[in-house]
């Protein structure tokens, strides 16, 4: 008895499921991806208004703040001991009130208490060290010392404006004069801000796009790393655009906040 195969409809429909079933895995990854994109801009949105929250009810910006001990308790007395000593409770130190987030040298790693005084007042998600993970004043860790965000191997981190500006890898612009938020990659060395290359040029324009002026040296989203994913030919090329066809990751993003 002669077997039997499949007749070219029976065919014709197995290979028109399969093509569905590829579109629909390519459409589902596409999704993902934009809602990763779109993720970025919403964290950012959520830390600015956890800051303003903040400075509402204390009276002080996170990390600066002069009396944080007198609400969660200080990891250690002695302030110069307390600002090198990781916290693994709400325990942690002062800041020293002078409006600026940094390394005031004696209370605390202002850039790094920062997320712990927010997460210790409710206002984000985790649990934060208040130091660094390379030393005890630099080295970003994703969900120790700075929060991780939902874009692939990315987190945020924060530095004063004032630190920026015409240097190696940033656009020789206008900073602002209070702080910045960064997001890129976790960095064991000495950055105090997650800078390591993170978004491919398409990702960093198109998140610069939907939240600003896809300008890669102007306006409120800014490039850390011009030169890789940029058409830029020196740090004060602010005309610059970005180059859309680098698909690794190349570059960080800096956002201006209003603090």
């Amino acid at each position: 008895m002669a077997k039997q195969g499949f007749t070219l409809l029976e065919l014709s429909i197995v290979l028109v499921i399969i093509g569905l079933l590829i579109g629909g895995i390519f459409v589902g990854q596409s999704l993902i991806h934009t809602a990763q994109l779109n993720a970025v801009i919403s964290e950012f949105n959520r830390y600015q208004t956890a800051v303003q929250n903040f400075k509402q009810q204390y009276q002080a910006l996170p990390g600066d703040m002069p009396n944080a001990g007198q609400f969660w308790g200080y990891v250690n007395a002695t302030p110069a001991t307390c600002r090198i000593t990781a916290s693994t409770t709400t325990a942690t130190c002062d800041g020293n009130g002078d409006g600026t987030l940094n390394d005031n040298g004696t209370s605390s790693l202002e850039h790094f208490r920062f997320w712990q005084h927010l997460a210790n007042a409710k206002m984000i998600e985790g649990q934060y060290t208040g130091i660094g993970t390379f030393t005890a004043t630099s080295g970003t860790t994703a969900g120790v010392n700075v929060p991780a965000s939902k874009y692939p191997n990315g987190a945020w981190g924060l530095a004063p404006s004032a630190s920026l500006g015409g240097s190696g890898s940033t656009f020789a612009t206008d900073y602002g004069t209070g702080h910045v938020l960064e997001t890129g990659a976790q960095e064991s060395n000495a950055h105090i801000w997650p800078a390591g290359a993170l978004y491919n040029g398409k990702d960093a324009w198109s998140i610069d796009k939907k939240f600003d002026d896809g300008k890669p040296g102007l306006g409120n989203v800014l490039v850390y790393g011009w030169a890789a994913c940029t058409n830029a030919a020196t740090n004060a090329d602010l005309t610059a655009t970005y180059t859309l066809t680098v698909t690794s990751a190349s570059c960080s993003l800096i956002f201006l906040t209003g603090f």
